[in-house]
């Protein structure tokens, strides 16, 4: 019998059988007959940057793991002013179990694809699959600690120490299966530089001056304006003022 054989013999389904969601994310916690009935309610898709997945305020009627892509978290204050309050990767479950509506509006940083399931099924996965519902909370307690950390980089760090920090975190968090201690990395901005301004509460002018310095002292190297090159990990951390 093949290797592929014994995957599929092992029951679990095909839409399945490669996805970042079941290996690293919440669907990982499930059995072989829990994932079918859930991959029965499952459709997956791919939204262009910029599309809104869900609205604050708007109620909540699916779920979706972030199969690849980046998603952009924000806040809108009574007068429209907007801020980005996170952003999500694969495989992050994009959603929040428990609530009626959404408190956050979620957008499209990039192209993203979705693997997303009626709110009743995941719902119900909870009560079948306690595992399932760990995995959930455990992602939200990895949020929160991620929420405080970036607390501490928009209020107390230098702008220079902001943008090394949202580099540093954008190339460990695109692409997760990439080893921590590797010595560079490689990816495009997920975010325009006037959202990156928005997200580390900097001037446009400021996020530019700062990448340009860091490409000046070999850090980074950066082409067609949203690629980047990070050619010292360690020289990129020690930028981030510890």
């Amino acid at each position: 019998m093949t290797a592929q054989q014994d995957i599929h013999s092992s029951g679990i389904p095909v839409l399945c059988l490669s996805c970042e969601g079941r290996h690293r994310g919440p669907c990982g916690a499930l059995d072989p007959d829990h994932l079918v009935g859930l991959a029965k309610t499952a459709s997956r898709h791919k939204v262009e940057p910029g599309v809104k997945l869900v609205g604050e305020a708007e109620t909540v009627d699916s779920y979706s793991n972030v199969l690849s892509g980046v998603v952009k978290l924000t806040k809108t204050l009574s007068d429209g002013r907007q801020q980005i309050v996170g952003l999500q990767f694969a495989p992050d479950f994009l959603g929040r179990p428990f609530k009626m509506d959404s408190p956050i509006n979620a957008e499209a940083a990039t192209v993203v694809s979705l693997c997303s399931f009626p709110k009743a099924a995941v719902v119900r996965m909870m009560k079948d699959a306690p595992e399932f519902e760990r995995r959930l909370f455990k992602q939200a307690l990895v949020e929160l600690d991620a929420a405080r950390e970036w607390m501490v980089t928009v209020g107390r760090k230098t702008a220079s120490e902001k943008v090394a920090s949202f580099l540093l975190m954008i190339a460990r968090s695109i692409d997760r299966t990439v080893d921590p201690a590797a010595k560079s990395a490689c990816f495009d901005l997920p975010l325009t530089r006037g959202d990156i301004a928005d997200f580390l509460a900097l001037r446009f002018e400021t996020v530019s001056r700062q990448l340009t310095r860091l490409r000046a002292d070999g850090i980074i190297r950066i082409e067609n304006n949203r690629h980047v090159t990070v050619d010292s990990m360690s020289g990129l951390e020690r930028r981030c003022g510890g």
